[in-house]
């Protein structure tokens, strides 16, 4: 479904002088029925890996191939242009990826699934994050993907919102596929099947995801493990 051949990643400073590669000769193929956990410590490349994938960035080495419909990274909200209502926005992405027929399901889908009450139709600037990615997290939801991508999109909101947001990728489990990023060993052995490890610009591979948690947290020093989360489906 998802092949990434020698990609290397890395971007320049202000004096244009570039920095280290974030990522380096990433060389892995997600097959189709497989979800995948994505572990590392902070500022190692997960969200970058995201956005290579979901077609947001490009690498500056290598390939991204995909297999299917890729989602935009849920949990990235960078996309919404701030001067238009969350209603606006909505619509226009369902023009895009949708056609006329079901813009107003799509508007329904995601002014339900937001929560946000009359914040809907008022500007984006004026959101709080926590609100953007509510939003941002339903409208991507409300299409059929093959392969969801998510930055800690389960970490928003109240416990009601969070137990709704894991729901609604358990009940893709089967149709779509994920990769996921998140700090949470729950959420990532109830969805994921394999686990990467990135570290140091570079990516292991583990069938399995347990395999790729041990590997992680043998890593980081006691004081410092991933949360365990103990709020199962």
């Amino acid at each position: 479904m998802i092949e990434v051949k020698g990609v290397y990643k890395r971007y320049h400073t202000r004096n244009h002088h570039p920095t280290d590669w974030v990522l380096k000769d990433l060389d892995f193929r997600l097959p189709k029925g497989v979800s995948l956990g994505v572990v590392g410590g902070n500022g190692v490349g997960k969200s970058t890996l995201l956005r290579l994938i979901g077609g947001m960035d490009y690498p500056d080495r290598g390939q991204v191939i995909r297999h299917g419909r890729v989602s935009w990274p849920i949990g990235l909200t960078g996309g919404f242009q701030g001067s238009m209502t969350g209603r606006q926005n909505v619509k226009f992405v369902a023009r895009i990826h949708g056609n006329a027929c079901r813009i107003q399901e799509v508007v329904d889908f995601v002014q339900d699934f937001a929560e946000i009450g009359k914040a809907f139709d008022e500007p984006i600037r004026t959101y709080s994050s926590g609100m953007r990615s509510r939003l941002a997290f339903g409208l991507s939801l409300a299409f059929d993907f093959d392969l969801y991508l998510s930055d800690e999109a389960t970490a928003t909101g109240d416990a009601s919102f969070k137990a709704k947001a894991k729901k609604a990728f358990h009940d893709r489990i089967g149709t779509s596929n994920i990769i996921m990023v998140s700090h949470s060993e729950g959420i990532l052995r109830d969805l994921c099947q394999a686990g990467l490890w990135l570290r140091k610009g570079d990516a292991i591979w583990f069938d399995d995801i347990d395999d790729a948690l041990k590997a992680y947290n043998a890593s980081v020093k006691p004081s410092r493990p991933m949360k365990v989360d103990r709020e199962r489906f």
